[in-house]
């Protein structure tokens, strides 16, 4: 990538402009959507990867990570969300709190319609898999019998190789509405004088201006994030993070539950420790894919709308909340991504569920011959309890076991579990109802600042910051700015 970067747009690069808008991903995109329909204001979009056309992660013809920079599963126009499943949860308290931030239920809901509706125009399937059927309740009768619950949810699955068309449409939809992209072009910092946001300065130096900025970079950005609050005194708070294993198994052990439901949320207390741990991300017959951060390797999984494996794979988390005078989780998250990283020999770690049981590493030979054959080829064979704390590998195996009493043949000792799996959330950063921080005229949303989880909550907290940006060019500055309604906003 060379200085100048990689620009879309009709203006000059080195114009001013209303509102810049750090990351392209969901909450990104949806901010610069309802942007758009604001017709007198310039918006730039910058992100530090390619355009969704020209994404392309390495890994579909080779077996082994290239370390390409930036990684094009992380990175780019679309967000990492584009290269995970494309599974839209239609809920507004799964993968965040929306009512939380919006502060009334109903507008929480409309919020998630309008997403919606918004992938739809775009090209997402129409079919959505529904929840109100007598084997939903079959389900939830089933894992209350064990003390864990499963959460029912609306789901749209648009898929990783559909995901692409439907994100270039939206793309191209803005950039005819007025909105540019300047990609492949990090942005070193924020401009900031006198308490309030003038823009951003990138990698080159070059600094760019514009009257109100939005943070959302998305998990790539999570680091970058925490560097802008310690750097500039951003208010924000240390929030949960969430740590375990990619469990991959033979597909027609989960087809039963995914039949149902294609992203099945199960919530599970773990009996010693009482902690909570929860299935995330089910790739129905999909495929494990590994995550390149700086520092580190972790995992992730994605799944085909025309394209299968024979297997299923979900991540398996466990939250992980700390208290003085440790409470920095996104360090602590790090410290474990990267002993993992070393016991893997750069690698993600994987092992069989009986190894892991019985207390032994999974050796190559065993994995040769386990039933299930792993998806993800870049690995090494050995034992995760080397790698994640024991708390976190004691409730893996007890959240497992209740997890299998729902859904039979999941602890079978022929399981793969690959380490790790972590979800950053960032800090959180402390915003108004408009989403603005402590920063003026400084915005904030998705998963990068720590105030959502998934791509629909992404795009929501886009749209809600959106509207702020909205009603200050109006002349409506809320006058109780300095209250920050997410101070009992859990992440």
């Amino acid at each position: 990538m060379d200085n100048e970067g990689k620009y879309s747009g009709k203006r000059e690069r080195n114009s001013d402009y209303d509102v810049i808008i750090v990351g392209a991903g969901p909450a990104g995109m949806f901010a610069a959507y309802e942007l758009a329909e604001f017709k007198s204001l310039k918006t730039l979009i910058v992100d530090m990867g390619r355009d969704i056309d020209e994404r392309m992660c390495p890994m579909k013809t080779q077996t082994y990570c290239m370390h390409c920079t930036p990684c094009d599963i992380m990175c780019g126009v679309g967000g990492c969300g584009t290269f995970s499943d494309g599974t839209l949860n239609l809920r507004p308290d799964v993968g965040g709190d929306l009512a939380a931030l919006t502060g009334d239920q109903t507008e929480a809901w409309q919020l998630v319609e309008k997403v919606d509706k918004v992938f739809l125009k775009f090209g997402a399937p129409q079919e959505a898999l529904l929840t109100e059927t007598p084997e939903v309740e079959e389900l939830k009768r089933r894992a209350a019998s064990v003390g864990a619950r499963f959460i029912e949810i609306k789901q749209r699955h648009i898929g990783s190789d559909n995901a692409p068309t439907v994100i270039a449409r939206f793309k191209q939809y803005l950039v005819n509405r007025g909105v540019d992209f300047l990609l492949e072009t990090e942005v070193k910092d924020l401009l900031i004088e006198d308490g309030t946001c003038k823009g951003v300065i990138l990698s080159d130096g070059q600094e760019m201006r514009a009257s109100y900025v939005l943070l959302s970079p998305g998990r790539r950005g999570c680091n970058w994030v925490s560097n802008m609050i310690e750097k500039h005194g951003i208010e924000a708070s240390y929030g949960g993070i969430d740590i375990g294993v990619r469990v991959e198994v033979p597909a027609i052990v989960m087809d039963p539950v995914t039949k149902i439901n294609r992203d099945p949320k199960f919530h599970i207390q773990s009996r010693r420790y009482d902690d909570f741990v929860r299935t995330f991300c089910t790739n129905m017959r999909g495929f494990v894919v590994k995550e390149e951060y700086e520092g580190f390797i972790a995992t992730n999984g994605h799944s085909l709308a025309n394209t299968q494996s024979e297997n299923t794979n979900f991540a398996f988390l466990v939250r992980i909340e700390l208290t003085e005078p440790i409470e920095n989780t996104t360090k602590y998250a790090r410290s474990i991504a990267k002993l993992a990283t070393t016991i893997g020999g750069g690698k993600p770690v994987l092992q069989r569920m009986g190894d892991l049981r019985r207390g032994r590493r999974t050796t190559k030979e065993r994995l040769a011959r386990n039933l299930v054959v792993n998806t993800l080829k870049d690995v090494t064979p050995g034992d995760i309890s080397m790698a994640l704390p024991h708390r976190i590998v004691m409730d893996i195996i007890e959240g497992l076991e209740t997890l299998n009493e729902i859904i039979p043949g999941v602890t079978s000792d022929s399981t793969l579990l690959y380490a790790p799996e972590v979800k950053f959330y960032a800090m959180h950063l402390n915003v108004n109802r408009q989403m603005e921080t402590s920063v003026k005229n400084l915005f904030a949303a998705g998963d990068g600042a720590g105030l959502s989880r998934d791509i629909v909550n992404a795009a929501a907290t886009g749209i809600i910051a959106a509207e702020g940006i909205i009603k200050m060019v109006k002349g409506g500055r809320n006058k109780n700015r300095d209250r920050k309604i997410n101070k009992n906003y859990k992440n």
